[in-house]
């Protein structure tokens, strides 16, 4: 299976890193395809190391002005223009997607796959892994848009909070019929 993974470019505490590196290991044993943002720094660093060297293939998708800091011995590497096509293409090669913890920049990819899986633009499991109860406050958010009216589909339609990598990796698995 290819799982494009939103998550942080930043150097992280190892509450984050463990997990993340657990993550990896199980995505590459498992023979699947890392889809990621294409960073040689930080936690993208961190799984993107994992995968491959648990034996999965990485597939990056860097933007323009980010190149300098791609991987240089990923499988296959794509330098989009900009961010917006840096995202539809980390959609475009992947049959899931896995949300790690992450600043300004995963939220927005965050809520653009889930806005797009709202207008079924797309019908991928997507995960929110809540590596260290990262996402409670998210979760607790998204509820409330739920419970007042805001999402025209159930939360749970929409996206599945996982408290580890193992969880993750099991819905994924059931839920898009791909091993």
């Amino acid at each position: 299976m290819k799982i494009c993974v939103f998550l942080s470019a930043a150097d992280l505490d190892e509450r984050y890193t463990g997990p993340a590196r657990e993550f990896a290991e199980l995505l590459g044993k498992g023979g699947h395809t890392l889809v990621w943002g294409g960073s040689e720094s930080g936690l993208m660093k961190v799984v993107a190391d994992g995968v491959q060297e648990s034996g999965g293939r990485l597939v990056g998708v860097s933007v323009d002005f980010l190149a300098a800091k791609a991987r240089t011995n990923a499988d296959e590497m794509v330098i989009a223009r900009d961010l917006a096509e840096r995202k539809a293409l980390l959609l475009e090669k992947a049959d899931a997607v896995v949300i790690m913890v992450g600043g300004t920049g995963t939220l927005d990819e965050a809520t653009e796959i889930l806005e797009l899986k709202k207008h079924g633009k797309h019908d991928k499991p997507v995960v929110l892994l809540n590596t260290a109860g990262f996402y409670d406050g998210l979760r607790q958010q998204f509820q409330r848009m739920e419970d007042e009216g805001f999402l025209p589909v159930p939360l749970t339609d929409l996206v599945f909070f996982a408290k580890d990598g193992v969880g993750a990796l099991a819905y994924l698995e059931e839920e898009s019929g791909l091993q």
